[in-house]
């Protein structure tokens, strides 16, 4: 019910609706690109088409805050994905001029909009509703990028069979050119105070990643585990491998592993986006982190196909909880500091995860196709293993923050 109150409201549906199909269009990029990068030279330039959209996040999240902090305002949104939709539709030109080397520009380029684009969304969009309501706007986010990751390749399959490939940048392009449309809208309203002011605000405020991650040590345990947590399961990407050496399977049963994963994330999001949960959110999502490297771990069993599907559908179940507590906690949690430090710290989590996820990427699932049972109980007993550390360290600090306040009390009786 969170959600329909939610998308009861013009500006919510407007912005939801056209990232929903902002994302989808990612999802047929995502596909067309790799396929050409596929038909030019091969795995090795999948590879490094990967990488080169990746590069630009962690060199703006590490040496950009300025160039991050400029863009902290919806109309600003609005202008980076006119550039990105004129990227995507020009991407088959680059291919076709210079090869190999026009595909990594242009995927350097587009990385550097998204870099730029990502976490100031992610920092505006709480600003539209009211506080007790950021838990459910993010959870809607979320289920929005659900559905697009499942839509987009069956959406891309069917324009394929009917459509030249480069229809796919085409579409891509115009969804990127709806979502301008509807952020530059949603920027023009003169009575959007608090937007206005936090982009201000973020354009002249320097703040350091590393002063705030001290301030805020369970917010950094937390971050430091997601990093952990998306380079240990990168060893997912072996899951292939896995099914041939335990259950036989082929694409098929990839397939259904894959479908099993979505449809329990879907089910899950409705509960992680509207159900409020007690106790400290960085204490939860360290712990849901634990409960997927856990699951990670028990997919090594692999006695069966259905054993699989079902562990698949619970560790898509824990993913949206591990989405939707960290980005609701930056947005509430830190809503009474600086809206920078918002923004500074989620553009930190996504410079961690890019530059954890890239680098494993490079190495894990070729680790772990040589003996894919080894790969994913290590995977899984690393990411729970960082988990309890972390959950441990957020104990910590908050009882190492409350000892003060009991001095002061005990000196007042």
């Amino acid at each position: 019910m969170g959600y329909v109150r939610l998308l009861r409201r013009r500006r919510v549906l407007a912005l939801w609706g056209a990232q929903a199909l902002s994302v989808l269009g990612d999802r047929l990029y995502a596909m067309a690109v790799m396929w050409v990068a596929w038909q030019e030279s091969g795995a090795a330039a999948m590879g490094l088409v990967a990488v080169a959209e990746s590069l630009p996040y962690i060199v703006l999240g590490t040496m950009g805050r300025a160039a991050v902090a400029r863009c902290a305002s919806l109309r600003v949104l609005a202008v980076l994905d006119v550039v990105r939709a004129l990227l995507v539709v020009l991407l088959p030109l680059a291919w076709a001029g210079w090869g190999v080397s026009g595909l990594l520009g242009a995927a350097l380029l587009l990385g550097a909009a998204g870099a730029l684009f990502d976490p100031n969304l992610g920092a505006l969009v709480p600003d539209l509703v009211r506080p007790g309501e950021v838990q459910a706007v993010v959870g809607l986010m979320d289920l929005s990028g659900r559905l697009a990751r499942i839509a987009g390749p069956g959406a891309a399959g069917l324009l394929l069979a009917v459509v030249p490939q480069a229809a796919l940048f085409w579409a891509d392009g115009a969804t990127f050119a709806v979502s301008a449309v509807v952020l530059a809208l949603l920027g023009r309203r003169r009575t959007d105070a608090v937007v206005r002011k936090a982009a201000a605000a973020a354009g002249t405020v320097r703040v350091s990643a590393w002063q705030l991650l001290r301030a805020h040590p369970p917010t950094a345990a937390a971050i430091a585990v997601h990093g952990v947590g998306i380079g240990a399961g990168a060893v997912a990407m072996a899951m292939p491998a896995l099914l041939a050496v335990a259950v036989g399977g082929g694409p098929g049963a990839y397939g259904a592993v894959l479908a099993a994963t979505g449809a329990g994330a879907l089910a899950a999001n409705g509960v992680a986006g509207n159900v409020r949960m007690k106790g400290s959110a960085p204490v939860r999502y360290c712990a849901a982190w634990g409960a997927a490297g856990l699951l990670l771990a028990a997919t090594a069993a692999a006695p069966s196909l259905p054993y699989l599907l079902v562990v698949a559908a619970l560790s898509g179940a824990v993913a949206p909880f591990l989405q939707i507590t960290l980005a609701a906690h930056l947005a509430a949690h830190l809503a009474a500091h600086p809206a920078p430090e918002r923004l500074r710290l989620m553009t930190v989590d996504l410079t961690v995860i890019r530059t954890s996820g890239t680098v494993a990427m490079l190495v894990v699932p070729a680790l772990a196709a040589a003996d894919p049972r080894a790969g994913f109980v290590a995977g899984g007993l690393v990411t729970a293993v960082a988990a309890t550390l972390g959950v441990a360290a957020t104990w910590w600090a908050r009882s190492r923050a409350s000892r003060p306040q009991e001095a002061v009390r005990e000196l007042a009786r």
